[in-house]
């Protein structure tokens, strides 16, 4: 006998588990607690298997019976139907993991140890403010060319092209890492050329000095009045060729002056490769001269105003205006500067960019190209060391004061 709508809402609960049987299979199974749940017992394969339909009132009598028959159809054609929910289930669990944004924070796990953790928060909030709201939620393998251009483009539109082209790089990175983990088949940005669909701008490059003014320049920094290991950290920069970040962070256990030879850990390094610098004779007088004034800490070049952390980011290029250089030079320009005069000088390009840190991005050509060429890269720094000494000019030098 099939059930009634009445039947259902008059039954009451017992100490145990009651069944209301409606045909077909479908029954309506009372628990003690009072909860009544929808239940289709079939056979299948021989077995006896039971799959759970819901419970009422949310799942209704006439919605109940639909169900069966549709798992009953299944059964016809001869598919299990708790084996198909199943695979049904697990398509949707996949097409959430495999939304751009649950790809893209994946990669960004993937990738988290290779970045500095204010690295791995700017990259973030690229992809937050500016590729999640409109193709977050999209599944990764529906996403088209045309779709990324617009991210892009839109980014361009507010005037940030440099930006654009940077989390143009990162949605490429993120479907590279896609196909790599088998979570989509081809890359939709591949037929995009920044060329084609970014704007032409004029490429803006840091502010560097030219060769002939550096003698007004060593005769300024000579008379710099700011804190001595400013100026110490301006005129190692310049003999070192490091980049700001990897000077303003050095620490003396980093440095032998027996080898003359200062290890750059990886972690500091822009390529998170370790980097070894030769030290000039100019550049270890430096270092003995600034012993005494910082020696007592870890850091080289501490800050002034916060101790036990490093100069800040600005620290250098503030000294560079004081002196008249605003707009006309920048501390990262002096690796500029370096690379100029050794290559006008005819020294060999690779010794200059192994000692630039330049890490060969061809990963065949890098493989067979991981020789430090110490020796004739320390012959090269301290000829450099040497040239800055002729190009004092007669400059008048000051004699380290104590802060």
């Amino acid at each position: 006998m099939a059930l009634s709508d009445t039947q259902i809402k008059q039954a009451k609960p017992t100490d145990k588990p009651q069944r209301l049987f409606d045909g077909g299979g479908l029954y309506l199974e009372i628990k003690p607690s009072g909860g009544k749940l929808w239940r289709l017992k079939y056979r299948y394969d021989r077995k006896e298997k039971l799959l759970s339909l819901g419970s009422y009132p949310e799942v209704s009598l006439k919605q109940a019976r639909k169900l069966r028959d549709d798992a009953r159809a299944l059964l016809a054609a001869g598919t299990d139907p708790s084996e198909q929910r199943k695979a049904e289930r697990q398509a949707h669990e996949l097409a959430v993991l495999s939304t751009f944004e649950a790809v893209a924070y994946a990669w960004l796990a993937h990738r988290t140890s290779a970045w500095g953790e204010g690295t791995r928060v700017g990259i973030e909030a690229s992809l937050k403010n500016h590729v999640f709201p409109r193709i977050g939620a999209k599944p990764i393998a529906d996403i088209q060319p045309a779709d990324i251009r617009q991210v892009v483009q839109a980014i361009e539109a507010q005037g940030a092209g440099d930006l654009a082209g940077r989390v143009f790089q990162r949605v490429r990175s993120i479907f590279r890492y896609a196909i790599a983990h088998d979570v989509t088949s081809s890359d939709p940005s591949y037929p995009l050329k920044p060329a084609e669909i970014f704007k032409p701008r004029t490429v803006t490059h840091r502010a560097a000095m030219a060769e002939s003014d550096v003698p007004l320049f060593l005769h300024r920094l000579a008379q710099y009045e700011g804190d001595p290991t400013t100026c110490a950290a301006l005129t190692l920069l310049m003999l070192t060729a490091v980049r700001p970040g990897e000077l303003r962070g050095a620490r003396w256990e980093e440095i032998n002056t027996e080898r003359a030879l200062w290890r750059i850990p990886a972690e500091r390094m822009k390529m998170k490769t370790e980097h070894t610098v030769p030290l000039s004779t100019q550049a270890l007088a430096l270092l003995a001269q600034l012993h005494p004034l910082t020696g007592h800490g870890p850091l080289v070049f501490p800050s002034p105003f916060y101790p036990g952390k490093s100069l800040s980011d600005g620290t250098l290029n503030s000294a560079l205006a004081r002196m008249g250089y605003k707009g006309l030079a920048t501390a990262h320009g002096f690796r500029t500067l370096f690379s100029t005069c050794a290559n006008e000088a005819g020294w060999n390009s690779d010794h200059i960019e192994k000692q630039l840190a330049h890490e060969e991005r061809d990963e065949v050509r890098g493989a067979y190209n991981r020789a430090q060429w110490l020796a004739e890269r320390a012959k090269l720094m301290q000829w450099w060391a040497d040239r800055i000494d002729t190009l004092r000019q007669g400059a008048e030098v000051i004699p380290f004061k104590a802060a």
